[in-house]
């Protein structure tokens, strides 16, 4: 239950039209933003909530017991607040957010209406809409693994171990065809086999693009260069002599694991499992029904 002070809830029920709501973000980076629904800037707890960034939200729905609290703000893609590229970049992923209800005459009168973390962001037509959710979505996020034949795991992390800053698993390269779309063609990379960095990424070192993760999609050799089709293309295009550091991709196979990258014993799926055809099988006139293994 909020605390409401008595000054606070005397002007809630007076009905005077002075109530405006603000928003706290605050960025796994540290970065921290303001943003208001009020006609003017409005200043508390050392932050400077913007009414230029056209920010407003739909209406917060709270529950009771484990149910997730959720809500939506809309705003404006701005220069100084939050940037198209910014968004694209995952600098809002999971970023903190605060909202009050806050009276915009005496900002000290005020009460927070929501704590949680952004959820999905959604861009369009010089705006954004970003889903904000509560603090109890950390308990509904599934615990345990999934019997799969494929690696669940994320090639480099904690439990896989691999080393990605390897010289066999990364390497720098530059781009040799400027290029507007999601094809890049780069030099410097011709040491390794066709496909080895298909479903691996690749981070912008230089460029307007700087800082950016792209998802490769194929990897072709071409000639003495090479051939990198993306998941989606840059934000901004990429220009001649851009460089990026990329690494090696993973199918999630055991066979890749084991041939590509030698790190078998840190498999983390069921190669031998059995698929959903076997669980659905039958007995059959002619076959061999003798309890033996089925690989």
């Amino acid at each position: 239950m909020r605390a409401i002070g008595s000054e606070f809830q005397a002007r809630l029920d007076s009905g005077a039209s002075r109530m405006c709501r603000c928003w706290r973000v605050t960025r796994k980076d540290g970065v921290v933003l303001g943003f208001t629904d009020h006609d003017l800037d409005l200043k508390f707890e050392g932050v400077t909530f913007r009414a230029s960034s056209g920010m407003d939200a739909s209406a917060l729905q709270t529950a009771t017991g484990l149910s997730v609290d959720n809500a939506q703000a809309v705003g404006a893609l701005s220069d100084a607040a939050v940037t198209e590229h910014d968004i694209r970049a995952g600098k809002f992923d999971r970023a903190e957010i605060q909202q009050w209800l806050v009276d915009w005459e005496r900002p000290d009168l005020r009460v927070l209406l929501f704590r949680g973390w952004f959820g999905e962001i959604r861009r369009s037509d010089g705006r954004f809409e970003v889903e904000m959710r509560g603090l109890t979505e950390a308990l509904n996020v599934p615990v345990g693994r999934s019997l799969l034949k494929a690696c669940d795991r994320v090639l480099g992390d904690t439990k896989c171990g691999l080393d990605l800053s390897r010289p066999e698993f990364s390497a720098e390269g530059e781009v040799v065809e400027g290029s507007g779309g999601a094809r890049v063609v780069a030099s410097g990379l011709g040491q390794f086999k066709a496909d080895w960095f298909a479903g691996g990424k690749l981070v912008w070192l230089s460029g307007d693009n700087l800082g950016e993760v792209a998802a490769i999609k194929t990897d072709h050799l071409a000639g003495s260069s090479r051939r990198l089709d993306l998941w989606q293309q840059p934000y901004r295009g990429v220009a001649l002599g851009e460089r990026f550091r990329i690494f090696a991709g993973c199918d999630k196979r055991a066979t890749t694991c084991r041939g590509k990258f030698n790190n078998f014993l840190n498999f983390r799926g069921f190669p031998h499992i059995s698929g959903e055809d076997w669980v659905t099988a039958y007995p059959k006139d002619g076959a061999i029904h003798d309890g033996g293994s089925q690989q």
